[in-house]
């Protein structure tokens, strides 16, 4: 196996040498307080960099982590030509214009045991699927379309195979010395089988991605603490543990972090010195008893937006410092479905980029909405769509009910996010709408 460019840093290790401020200079329309979600999309893109720590795992542990080198085929893969059908093996040659064909069956030939003879005109191999083929055949007539099969001979029924039917080629899956798999691939149970029938025992990975996370608030109550009045249960870090763990991330849960600035800051400088990126639920919103925002600002290179989104509006992003060591901020709301919408299309794809992974764009999927969706023009809406099949077999979608920012029921009961873009206008029954799958993305 061929490991391109194997080269282990330390953590922390993140390599742009520009601001968040340049990034943003190059845009001529920028404006924080009123940035497209696109827009935010692109400045966090184009702002963060990979990590570039390196680790070598035996293939059952490398599921869900991304590739961080080619794969280079040392073999061939089938290593021989061989049967696609059990059957007879036969000359294409033989074949008939016209008339059915009688042949003499001279050997058998299974997986694993080869026929060691050589098929001459109008003779035939019993063969197994998977099985090589023998020398001089180069057809295999599935053992259902023959008639008259005995131990000696047997029918090939005019019409019921043409030359080269059912043979699978040396290398048809993978030529050796060709790319298996490219670096930045995040590796799901189909590469492992790839990887397996290429003899891999091991493979170059990323190192997981570290992200420390709380959440912020003072009426804000763990699991098993007693809920006083006005307060509630902490569900973002519940989600947030949900998100990442399927993203395959090394998970810092520093818990509830009070509403003062000493209790704040250490806890940013903590996150900050043991993680790649940092994730805080609450404290970017306009607010009297909001330090997070002060305190982000002091430790690093810090944007507040207010980004043309419902439901997530207030957001900060940029990269914090504290002795010595960096990571990526990302300032999510409070409420519990703009933390996942936030989470989802913002902040998701960077933690991909950060990971190493080769990301494409989720793909938009189309379907008639079942009923009237006010919106108006100038923000990007997601609203929580429950997707079916109508009697007419095509799709439809129809929204979960109230969308407010606190509902998270919306998202527990969606299968979908509807997607209603930045200039679309009221959407009225029967009308296409996009659709984001849940599954695959969360």
């Amino acid at each position: 196996m061929n490991y391109d460019n194997v080269n282990p840093d330390a953590m922390n290790t993140h390599h742009p040498h520009f601001s968040l401020h340049d990034v943003v200079g190059c845009m001529s329309d920028y404006d924080p307080h009123a940035l497209p979600v696109e827009q935010a999309q692109q400045i966090i893109q184009q702002f963060i960099s990979p990590i570039h720590a390196i680790e070598k795992l035996a293939l059952r542990q490398a599921l869900g982590r991304v590739l961080a080198s080619d794969i280079i085929s040392g073999i061939n893969v089938p290593a021989h030509d061989n049967s696609a059908m059990d059957g007879y093996a036969l000359r294409g040659s033989d074949l008939p214009a016209n008339g059915d064909l009688v042949l003499k069956i001279i050997g058998s030939a299974y997986a694993g045991r080869a026929f060691a003879g050589a098929v001459q005109a109008r003779e035939c191999v019993r063969i197994m699927t998977g099985a090589v083929m023998p020398a001089h055949c180069d057809t295999v007539i599935p053992q259902e379309f023959t008639q008259n099969a005995s131990e000696e001979c047997v029918t090939i029924p005019f019409g019921k195979v043409k030359m080269g039917d059912n043979r699978r080629f040396k290398g048809e899956d993978l030529a050796c010395g060709k790319k298996a798999l490219a670096k930045g691939k995040l590796l799901r149970p189909a590469d492992l089988g790839l990887l397996a029938s290429l003899g891999v025992a091991e493979v170059p990975v990323q190192r997981r991605l570290r992200v420390a996370f709380f959440s912020t608030g003072d009426e804000l109550r763990s699991l098993g603490e007693t809920l006083d009045e006005g307060c509630v249960y902490d569900s973002n870090r519940y989600t947030l543990y949900g998100m990442l763990q399927r993203l395959g991330c090394e998970i810092i849960d520093m818990g509830v972090i009070k509403d003062d600035p000493v209790s704040l800051k250490a806890a940013f400088r903590t996150a900050c010195e043991n993680a790649d990126a940092v994730i805080t639920s609450g404290g970017v919103s306009v607010g009297a008893a909001d330090y997070t925002k002060q305190i982000m600002a002091e430790l690093g290179d810090v944007a507040f937006w207010t980004i043309g989104m419902r439901p997530g509006r207030p957001m900060a992003f940029g990269k914090i410092h504290s002795h010595g060591k960096s990571a990526y901020l990302f300032g999510l709301p409070g409420n519990p479905v703009a933390v996942m919408v936030t989470f989802y299309f913002l902040a998701r794809n960077a933690l991909l980029h950060m990971m190493g992974a080769t990301n494409s764009p989720l793909p938009l999927v189309p379907a008639r909405s079942q009923a009237a969706i006010r919106k108006r023009p100038g923000r990007t809406e997601y609203q929580r769509g429950i997707l079916s099949i109508a009697d007419d077999g095509q799709l439809q979608v129809a929204i979960t009910g109230a969308q407010g920012s606190g509902i998270l029921r919306s998202m527990s009961e969606a299968n979908c996010m509807v997607v209603l873009h930045h200039h679309q206008g009221n959407v009225a029954a029967g009308d296409l709408v996009d659709l984001h799958l849940f599954e695959g993305l969360v």
